[in-house]
């Protein structure tokens, strides 16, 4: 330890003061690189370190351990390894911070007094910067908060600017960040924030409008065409099904556009528009005209109890109503491979009557439980028990007879409710597969 002498003056009379042990620094050397902005001409996180090093070995101080980060510090507690360094001190394995500049350790009035409730426990000794050093002394800490009160006050008006200028570069017509596919974003930096038509994708987008709007074509088929003729975005990337009706949902391709998403600005851009404000409407009605007719339930019988006999992916369903003459309605159902992660499976879809129609040909040879499908019968005995009684007025129950559990099984799928259909399947012990609209088993 140390020794320092301190002597103290009284009413003019100075007397020598007991020697004291100075406390042992020993110091955390913490380097951060943000990814703000504002520090695009800060060091970079090495050169910090070197620089300390350097300090270090000159004033001889003892570097216990070094930390690097490469993190925002605008947000309290978002940094893992700052909060590592706060917990070690207040575990007391170092009591002193060796760093750049008092704004690397914080940009926030929450974790800067983090560090100054530490300095008034006496667990964190000194800060010490290239060029000051901040104890826990009043004056030092009140100048270490107005230090990082004044980063914080350029963080927000950094902000504020930044808005602004995006704010105003939208009323000029120029949209910023990546233009979307079908666009190239201009490199000039007289052009910031302009953009141009894809000579090698836009017709391709165009195309897309033509053949959604004039020949109805789905999501599904736009992306086989796609994937047929190589299509890549100019990263090189194929589209997704989502990017395709992101594309045809966009109004940035007839020439207007919303920033930010959501925040209901519209803008009116300067650049050339891909297609016209009247073909972009008639994608709109056909993306829109998929109206399903609401009826008593959306769930179907078999889905999620057969899977695909080519990828194995679930089988799923859809209804289709047709008009009749005389004004009524034929609803439709039909299954089909989910094609999760294959769009490529050719499986064809089934009717629901050819489906039910060939679960009831193998019913004969399929294992059931016996035990489930038993209580089934007699559930749906007690049930018709009670209307005899409740209802008929009858006073005697109808027995339980011998019932072919089988030919129950038969009776549910032809006569009986979505539930009753499912629940039944489920009694199933084999596995079911859908292929080339034929259901065979495991």
């Amino acid at each position: 330890m140390t020794q320092i002498a301190i002597s103290e003056r009284k009413q003019g009379v100075s007397r020598p003061v007991p020697l004291i042990e100075a406390v042992a620094i020993k110091y955390c050397l913490y380097a951060r690189k943000s990814t703000e902005a504002e520090d695009k001409q800060a060091l970079s996180i090495e050169s910090q370190v070197k620089e300390m090093l350097n300090l270090a070995e000159r004033d001889g101080l003892t570097i216990i351990e070094t930390k690097r980060e490469s993190h925002s510090s605008k947000e309290v507690g978002q940094r893992p390894i700052y909060n590592e360094m706060l917990a070690e001190l207040r575990e007391g394995k170092y009591n002193g911070i060796l760093t750049w500049a008092p704004d690397r350790l914080a940009r926030n009035a929450g974790d800067l007094g983090s560090v100054v409730d530490l300095m008034d426990q006496g667990k964190l000794v000194e800060i010490r910067t290239y060029g000051q050093r901040f104890t826990n002394n009043p004056n030092e800490k009140f100048l270490l908060m107005i230090l990082g009160s004044q980063a914080k006050l350029e963080n927000d008006n950094k902000a504020v600017n930044v808005k602004r200028g995006l704010r105003t570069r939208c009323e000029m017509g120029l949209r910023p960040g990546v233009a979307p596919t079908g666009y190239l974003n201009e490199k000039n930096v007289d052009k910031k924030c302009q953009s141009r038509i894809d000579p090698k994708r836009g017709h391709v987008i165009r195309q897309m409008y033509e053949k959604v709007a004039h020949e109805q074509w789905s999501g599904r088929k736009l992306h086989r065409w796609l994937e047929d003729t190589g299509f890549k975005t100019h990263r090189g990337k194929p589209l997704v099904l989502a990017n395709i009706y992101l594309i045809l949902r966009n109004p940035y391709y007839y020439g207007e556009f919303e920033y930010p998403v959501g925040s209901g600005n519209w803008y009116t851009g300067r650049h050339s528009p891909v297609i016209d404000k009247e073909l972009f409407d008639k994608v709109q009605v056909a993306l829109d005209q998929k109206y399903v007719p609401k009826t008593e339930s959306k769930e179907f019988a078999f889905t999620k109890l057969i899977r695909c006999g080519y990828c194995t992916s679930g089988i799923t369903a859809d209804e289709k109503f047709k008009k009749l003459k005389d004004g009524g309605v034929n609803r439709h159902v039909y299954y089909f491979c989910s094609k999760i992660g294959r769009d490529e499976c050719q499986n064809p879809y089934i009717n629901e009557t050819l489906l039910i129609d060939g679960l009831v040909e193998l019913m004969d040879t399929l294992s059931l439980d016996e035990l489930g499908m038993h209580s089934r019968i007699e559930q749906e005995l007690a049930r018709f028990n009670k209307f005899r009684v409740g209802v008929l007025g009858h006073k005697k129950d109808v027995q339980t007879p011998d019932v072919d559990i089988r030919n129950y099984a038969k009776y549910l799928l032809k006569e009986g409710t979505i539930f009753e259909k499912r629940e039944m399947l489920s009694c199933l012990k084999t596995k079911l597969f859908l292929k080339d609209k034929k259901i065979t088993v495991a």
